[in-house]
């Protein structure tokens, strides 16, 4: 087994008297991808912050690559090869989906004192930019407009956004919200892609979908650990039918 590109050790994170998460440990490795389920409210989506350095822990550590990540600011994760999606689309949608993907480019490659720069400009980032493109299938519409992609469009320029600064782990915030069946198969080939140079987690409430693409799975509920494992062991988790899934017919 190789070793977490990111760890998480008892991670706690308190909104006054609530732990929103509570006492959560994971290993995200490459190779393998990492779902993350459970109710609304379970926690998931403060977990991405916090693996992302969006929020800062109240306890606990995390271990980007080894290395103590306690304290760093979320820019910091992101030049430490973090990357991640929202639930919310997250683009300009007023540039073209190319200007979309060499700004995030720009803002991981350039170098200091060079961001006010052009982003046509660098050559790095537009090359960055259209692997990126080419990775997730929009190479080409690098030309359109953002705002005239599909929704499903748009989730994939935001994966090639975080694509193109050049991350070793993916944190994907619920990237099928809203697809319909052809958009959602579209995005679920490409997870499946990713999740083989990548650590991936997963935020993700289809849960024909995960069980289809996960290597292992994490079952949040009231923001702690309720299990653990891989899909066959989740699926049949008394404890996770009890308290999410339901029990089979």
């Amino acid at each position: 087994m190789t070793a977490p590109l990111l760890e998480a050790e008892n991670l706690v994170r308190r909104f006054g008297g609530l732990a929103a998460v509570d006492g959560v440990s994971l290993a995200l490795r490459r190779g393998c991808l990492h779902a993350v389920i459970g109710p609304n409210g379970a926690g998931k989506s403060t977990l991405t912050n916090l693996l992302s350095g969006e929020l800062p822990s109240s306890e606990g550590r995390i271990r980007i690559g080894g290395v103590d990540a306690a304290g760093w600011p979320n820019w910091r994760f992101a030049r430490a090869g973090v990357g991640r999606s929202f639930q919310r689309t997250n683009v300009l949608r007023d540039m073209t989906v190319a200007e979309n993907v060499r700004l995030a480019a720009q803002i991981r490659l350039s170098p200091p004192g060079r961001l006010l720069r052009r982003a046509s400009q660098e050559a790095a980032p537009a090359a960055a930019a259209a692997r990126a493109l080419e990775r997730v299938g929009l190479h080409a519409h690098a030309a359109r407009l953002a705002g005239s992609l599909s929704h499903g469009g748009l989730r994939q320029l935001e994966i090639a956004m975080v694509l193109a600064t050049d991350p070793q782990v993916l944190l994907l915030d619920e990237p099928l919200a809203g697809m319909g069946p052809e958009e959602a198969d579209r995005i679920v080939r490409l997870l499946r892609a990713l999740a083989v140079d990548h650590a991936v987690l997963l935020i993700e409430h289809d849960m024909d979908v995960v069980f289809a693409v996960a290597d292992t799975l994490t079952v949040m509920v009231d923001g702690r650990v309720l299990d653990e494992g891989p899909p066959e062991h989740i699926r049949a988790s008394a404890r996770v039918q009890d308290a999410y899934l339901g029990h089979p017919a």
